[in-house]
C-alpha cells in the first residue's frame, strides 16, 4: 500500500459543484433505471420504496468505500477520499450518503431531500475544501483525479 504524505493530501484538488452535480445526475439516471426495473418486478408499493432506498444507499456506500467513486464520479473524474487522502471506510461512506434516504420518506421525503440538497450545496460553496455538510460530518472530501 502506498504511503500517503501531507504533501499528497495538500495537493488534492477539490471537486467543484458543476462536476459533482453532473456526477449525481449520472448516478441518478442509473438508479432510476434500477428502481423502475424493481418496480416492474415487485410493484410500486411500500416494498418497492424500501427496496429502492436500500439499493440507492448500497450503491453509493459500496462504490465510495470500495472504489472511491460511483459511476458518475468516475465519469467526471472525481473521487471520494478520507481526510488523509485514502479511500473512505464503509462507516464514512454510510455517514456521507445517509442523507440520500430522505427522499424515501413517504409524503415529506421530497421536501426534506430538497432541503438537504440546498444545505449541502451551500456548505460546499462556503468551504475552501469544497466539503458539503455530509463530507464534514463523515470526514471525507471529493477531489479531482
Amino acid at each position: 500500500m502506498a504511503t500517503i504524505t501531507q504533501s499528497t493530501v495538500n495537493s488534492l484538488i477539490p471537486g467543484e459543484i458543476p462536476a459533482r452535480l453532473t456526477a449525481r445526475v449520472i448516478d441518478s439516471a442509473v438508479l432510476v433505471v434500477i428502481g423502475a426495473a424493481l418496480g416492474r418486478q415487485i410493484g410500486f408499493s411500500y416494498d418497492w420504496l424500501i427496496a429502492t432506498a436500500s439499493t440507492v444507499l448500497a450503491y453509493f456506500v459500496v462504490a465510495d468505500a470500495l472504489l472511491g467513486a460511483t459511476l458518475g464520479k468516475a465519469a467526471t473524474r472525481l473521487q471520494v477520499t478520507s481526510a488523509d487522502g485514502s479511500k473512505p471506510t464503509v462507516k464514512q461512506a454510510l455517514m456521507r450518503e445517509c442523507f440520500a434516504l430522505l427522499g424515501a420518506i413517504p409524503f415529506a421525503g421530497p421536501l426534506l431531500a430538497a432541503g438537504a440538497w440546498v444545505w449541502i450545496l451551500v456548505t460546499i460553496r462556503s468551504s475552501p475544501l469544497r466539503q458539503g455538510i455530509h463530507d464534514q460530518w463523515a470526514g471525507t472530501r471529493v477531489v479531482r483525479r
